[in-house]
């Protein structure tokens, strides 16, 4: 099974296949800008000596790069970049490749931004839709982040697993396919600045998510939208915080 974006972050792990270690290598040269848009790759011969793969497996990678819409073959010209409005942002490598060039704010305010706009609606629809059970399952969840045992990679995990919980009880399949959004911005968060550096701050993190679970419970749509949008929003101000505090110069 693949790893999530977040687990590969926390773990460093990734995969050893060689057609996966082409598409990671070659697409993080191209989010990186080493291959700016509008540039022709290099010829198959050279990639392949490159990387030390036969031509199947470049052609093979390259295949996915372009259904991932970085690169798109040219007949007698060879293949181009593409432009970055053509790119699939919501692919969960391209968002990896992206983290690994360095989060800035306009990447991680941009990524709130998409949050805002499906997260409190899938907190509604779960208002709406989600079960005995589920609402259960998002209680645990919801409770599980006060842990005051956790690291900053656990709490992390937790968050993610909580967030993705509440597309599900949306019952909106569409919903489920921004979880890699969740995911990145969760990265930004985990590099940056976690409540977990902060034990004070914990308690108040699984707060305000028991607080959306009890607005689903109750069934208040409206309530659930809000509570939602007010972690995000919290979210989204700790992280401009860490950012405005990291490029200030250091006193001695």
């Amino acid at each position: 099974m693949r790893k999530g974006l977040l687990e590969t972050v926390i773990t460093g792990a990734s995969t050893r296949t060689s057609h996966a270690q082409v598409v990671n290598e070659l697409g993080r040269a191209i989010v990186a800008g080493e291959f700016p848009v509008g540039s022709t790759l290099p010829g198959d011969a050279e990639l392949a000596a490159r990387f030390k793969v036969s031509r199947t497996v470049l052609r093979e990678a390259m295949k996915t790069l372009a259904a991932k819409g970085l690169i798109v073959p040219r007949a007698r010209i060879g293949t181009r970049v593409t432009p970055r409005a053509q790119w699939n942002l919501f692919d969960s490598d391209i968002l990896t490749w992206q983290l690994a060039k360095g989060v800035d704010e306009a990447f991680l305010l941009d990524l709130s931004e998409v949050r805002l706009a499906f997260e409190p609606h899938a907190a509604a629809l779960a208002a709406r839709f989600a079960t005995d059970a589920d609402i259960s399952h998002m209680m645990r969840l919801a409770m599980a982040m006060g842990d005051p045992e956790h690291t900053a990679e656990t709490l992390a995990m937790a968050d993610l697993k909580f967030h993705l919980s509440v597309l599900e009880a949306s019952r909106n399949p569409f919903f489920r396919t921004i979880g890699s959004l969740i995911e990145a911005a969760l990265v930004g968060v985990f590099r940056l600045s976690s409540p977990a550096r902060d034990r004070g701050k914990i308690d108040d993190v699984a707060a305000s998510h028991i607080r959306i679970v009890e607005e689903i419970r109750r069934r208040d749509e409206t309530g659930a939208r809000r509570a939602m949008e007010n972690v995000i929003r919290v979210g989204r101000e700790r992280v401009v915080d860490a950012l405005t505090e990291r490029s200030q110069p250091q006193t001695q």
